[in-house]
């Protein structure tokens, strides 16, 4: 297993490899954007939220907010370091906490600031007409998830692998 130190050093040296693996098939500009979403997963939003790490300090002031994901998930789970269900559960965390708080922002703030649903056709629109940015962006944060898994030593958590044993009659 890998420690914190070895994993921002390897999702930096792997960053700009990824971004130009991408940009052959996302373009440049969402391939930048893979690199820096690639980067961000493996600094800040990485599987190791749910213990004392590096990526938890990072969030500093904030890292609160890490608090009932980390009471919840039990370390190397299938939910914190399962490919694709990690963190598609950190990103529902994250999103789920600024829905909360740009709701509260709007009521406060009302004509001055928009609410999630006024502006939520505007997101909309923007991702169906730019499908390649979104995807990008979601490479770059699954990509850094798998690198952290592989420098772990096992690409799955211990819930997913099953014995290859056959049962024999004999």
């Amino acid at each position: 297993m890998a420690s914190g130190r070895d994993h921002d050093r390897a999702t930096l040296a792997c960053s700009l490899p990824m971004g130009l693996l991408t940009s052959l098939w996302l373009g440049w500009f969402n391939a930048a954007l893979t690199t820096l979403a690639f980067v961000v997963g493996g600094l800040w939003l990485s599987p190791d939220l749910d213990v004392r790490s590096n990526a938890l300090r990072r969030w500093g002031a904030l890292r609160w907010i890490w608090w009932p994901y980390r009471r919840l998930l039990p370390h190397r789970s299938l939910f914190s370091h399962g490919p694709l269900i990690g963190m598609a559960l950190r990103l529902v965390w994250l999103s789920a906490l600024t829905l909360l708080i740009w709701k509260a922002a709007a009521s406060l703030l009302a004509p001055a600031f928009p609410t999630p649903s006024q502006a939520w056709p505007d997101l909309v629109s923007a991702l169906r007409h730019h499908p390649r940015t979104l995807i990008g962006i979601l490479v770059g944060l699954e990509g850094s998830v798998w690198l952290h898994l592989i420098l772990d030593g096992d690409p799955l958590p211990a819930e997913c692998r099953k014995p290859w044993r056959r049962n024999r009659r004999r």
